[in-house]
């Protein structure tokens, strides 16, 4: 048969709290009976020396050598239990069954000892030598019953065992009550954490007076409340910039998707169509990839390399493609192969949203500025009226817009997502200049 285990802590704790108990009352029980054993032995020589000892002293010897036995007035605890010996002899013999009288013939003549506690009829013997001078003139043999020790050993014994058992009783009584008030505040801020996080997770234990370990683990619990708030706001983000990055192409599909069914078209009119939708199907599926990779994992430097001069050329291209009357588009790169180290997709959606918000608010022109110093560094410059003073420190915030009335069907969270991934890809996007000549600049570390 093999103990189990419990499941609850406090279980867990009254268990071994009860096993370390049980442990140190055996040894205690054992140690008190050993100890008693040896005293009530201790007892039973001292008493047999004494009676040998008075024996002896009634005994003498006549000139002829033969011992002779003076009788003191009271002898019958003398008498009872005692043989004397002359020799092998016996001249004083107690009635006693022949076993008894066997072993009291047996130590005649033999010198100081003492018989064992398992002698025959549970009775211990002492062998006391009666000295005529130098010579062992006889021999004074005492016993005692050892039935009275042994009784009192087992009844020690048992008082010593139901003793322990009492005091394991209490002490499990004890132990689960004490465990049990020790554990219930850890289980009521268990439940409370558990109930924010669902609910209410801008909720915190307080600065309450505590025990130690309960405000250690009030401090814990807050700092997992946090990260559970931080993760449920990053998703929530994270819904958001898809929304926003997924706008523009879903409206390109749609609007392309009207074209075809308002009217009757030709065939490179629909070849046309076709391959729109299909762009912005891939441009979205490409959104999709980047934003969700970067959620799951987070951009490290060795995701990958960017040509960051080929990449600005690129949606510069592609900006005068898509509004030819719009603000020019002038890419200046200080040097040859600028290399970002970071995913082209990653930067390309850093600068995205930016180049965006330039060509906006433009008047003439936008300017790229691509070189090589502390890194890689691109600055996008535009000829606009600037940005106002009071949304200079708060442009970066997710859902913040310049002009909530301007028009334009953004969410605010462009600059928001590109200084997110600039920052996983271990850079940053500032506002470097925010009056007249907007200048954002994005740096990047370098390959």
């Amino acid at each position: 048969m093999t103990l189990r285990r419990p499941a609850s802590l406090r279980g867990r704790l009254a268990f071994l709290a009860l096993f370390t108990t049980a442990g140190w009352m055996i040894v205690l029980t054992v140690g008190f009976n050993v100890f008693l054993g040896a005293r009530l032995r201790a007892e039973a020589n001292d008493l047999l020396h004494t009676r040998a000892a008075a024996v002896s002293a009634t005994v003498g010897t006549s000139p002829a050598g033969t011992l002779t036995v003076r009788d003191p007035r009271d002898d019958s605890a003398l008498d009872t239990g005692t043989w004397i010996y002359q020799g092998r002899r016996a001249i004083e013999r107690p009635r006693a069954p022949a076993a008894v009288q066997a072993r009291a013939d047996a130590l005649a003549g033999t010198g100081a000892r003492f018989g064992g506690l398992d002698e025959p009829a549970g009775t211990r013997f002492y062998a006391l030598p009666i000295m005529d001078g130098r010579h062992q003139a006889g021999t004074a043999v005492v016993a005692v019953s050892t039935d009275p020790y042994r009784r009192m050993a087992r009844l020690a014994l048992a008082g010593s065992a139901g003793l322990a058992l009492l005091i394991l009783a209490g002490v499990q009584v004890v132990t689960r009550t004490v465990i049990g008030r020790a554990l219930d505040p850890v289980a009521q801020m268990s439940a409370q954490a558990a109930e924010w996080s669902e609910h209410e997770t801008d909720h915190r234990f307080g600065t309450a007076r505590r025990p130690t370990e309960l405000a250690a683990l009030a401090g814990n619990l807050n700092e997992l409340l946090d990260r559970l708030a931080a993760a449920l706001r990053h998703e929530r983000q994270l819904s958001a910039e898809l929304s926003h990055e997924l706008r523009t192409p879903l409206a390109r599909i749609s609007a392309e998707t009207e074209l075809l069914l308002s009217r009757p078209r030709g065939a490179a009119e629909r070849r046309t169509a076709y391959e729109a939708i299909a762009a912005g199907a891939a441009q979205m599926g490409d959104i999709l990839e980047t934003l969700l990779t970067t959620a799951r994992a987070g951009v490290t430097g060795s995701a990958g390399r960017c040509d960051v001069g080929g990449l600005v050329q690129r949606l510069a291209e592609e900006a005068r493609t898509a509004d030819p009357a719009g603000p020019a588009v002038r890419v200046r790169q200080a040097g040859d192969d600028v290399v970002a180290d970071a995913p082209e997709e990653i930067v390309e959606r850093i600068l995205t949203p930016i180049l965006g918000n330039a060509l906006r608010y433009a008047a003439d022109q936008v300017t790229f500025t691509v070189r090589a110093e502390h890194g890689v560094r691109i600055s996008v410059s535009d000829d606009g009226p600037g940005v106002p003073a009071d949304l200079a420190t708060a442009l970066f915030d997710p859902g913040r817009r310049g002009d909530p009335d301007d028009g334009h069907d953004g969410a605010g969270l462009g600059l928001a997502l590109a200084r997110r991934l600039a920052r996983a890809a271990g850079g940053d996007v500032v506002l470097a200049r925010p009056a007249w000549d907007t200048t954002f600049e994005i740096r990047l570390p370098p390959a």
